[in-house]
């Protein structure tokens, strides 16, 4: 293995999902795609595979903020929106996240473990993952950290009870933004293009129903790293190719890696590739310069986001009947 395999030929890649696209539309029998877009590299470059495929006048983006989400996000999102020759629809979700009661079920957890909790005092929150994960082997164990008005930081390790209700309310948000997607395309005759990459798709960094629904996934077989590829050979602008990738789910900033990947993408991408094509553990650690332990910590991580994810990639199961059914006697 050596650490340029992850390379492709990012104009080849993109001429190909271009193709799909079309061909793909064509069997759904809509004529334009809806794509969610953040300001982030996913949803950039899905967005101009997009306008690549169906041309300008045919996508719509829409921009899906709620109260927690940064600004910088709806910035970076209109520029690329002005980038590409699309128009850009706002959709707040703060109201529907109000009646689903998504703030006041999360806060209402984050409370019983800090009681000073109060986010119309300023506070806010987010929950993580130990770091460290090559020389520790840790498991994803998540804590729950606040900061303080006055910008201090306390964490403490959440109880399964807690965790599960902060992230049940928070998952509204992503299920809403997905509603609002299907809305805008069912009322044009669109599909919903999704933004999943390989990584999230496979670990299992979606929601369920949520940004893991869609129609057409056009880079849910790239690594992260190949999809910066395409961000480049594509034009995205470069304030979103050099952003910090991001949940923009919590009120608290919070990167991908510190919520859930432990790893920044260009060593998990590598390590990964090598776990899923059969590549030794020493071989591995040749090729990255790590100890065989380090490997072995990052592979385990790997399986137990595979295994514990797995409902999350499985269509829904129906019954299936043995037979004709038996009549009822007489």
């Amino acid at each position: 293995m050596n650490r340029g395999v992850l390379r492709i030929d990012a104009a080849a890649e993109a001429d190909r999902i271009v193709h799909w696209l079309k061909e793909t539309m064509r069997g759904f029998h809509r004529s334009g795609a809806v794509v969610g877009i953040s300001g982030g590299i996913d949803s950039s470059v899905c967005l101009a595979l997009s306008v690549k495929a169906f041309g300008p006048e045919r996508v719509v983006p829409l921009l899906l903020p709620d109260k927690d989400s940064d600004p910088i996000s709806e910035d970076l999102a209109r520029t690329l929106a002005a980038h590409y020759g699309v128009t850009p629809v706002l959709e707040t979700v703060t109201p529907a996240l109000d009646g689903f009661g998504c703030y006041a079920r999360r806060d209402e957890a984050i409370a019983r473990v800090f009681p000073e909790y109060d986010p119309t005092a300023g506070y806010k929150a987010k929950i993580v993952l130990p770091s460290g994960l090559l020389d520790g082997g840790t498991l994803n164990v998540f804590s729950l950290t606040i900061v303080t008005p006055d910008g201090e930081e306390k964490s403490a390790r959440l109880a399964p009870a807690e965790f599960a209700q902060i992230v049940a309310a928070s998952n509204f948000k992503q299920r809403s933004r997905t509603a609002m997607l299907y809305y805008h395309a069912e009322s044009r005759n669109y599909a919903v293009v999704g933004t999943p990459n390989k990584n999230e798709r496979d670990q299992g960094f979606f929601v369920k129903y949520g940004d893991g629904g869609y129609d057409l996934g056009p880079i849910a077989h790239l690594y992260k790293t190949q999809v910066y590829q395409l961000a480049r050979h594509l034009d995205v602008p470069e304030a979103i190719q050099t952003r910090i990738p991001t949940t923009d789910t919590y009120s608290a900033p919070s990167t991908q890696e510190e919520f859930f990947f432990r790893l920044p993408h260009e060593t998990m991408d590598l390590l990964w590739y090598a776990q899923e094509n059969e590549v030794s553990v020493e071989e591995t650690a040749l090729a990255m310069d790590m100890t065989p332990d380090q490997v072995r910590n990052a592979f385990d991580d790997f399986t137990r986001k595979r295994r514990t994810t797995h409902y999350l990639r499985a269509a829904p199961l129906d019954m299936v009947p043995l037979g004709n059914p038996v009549p009822e006697a007489d």
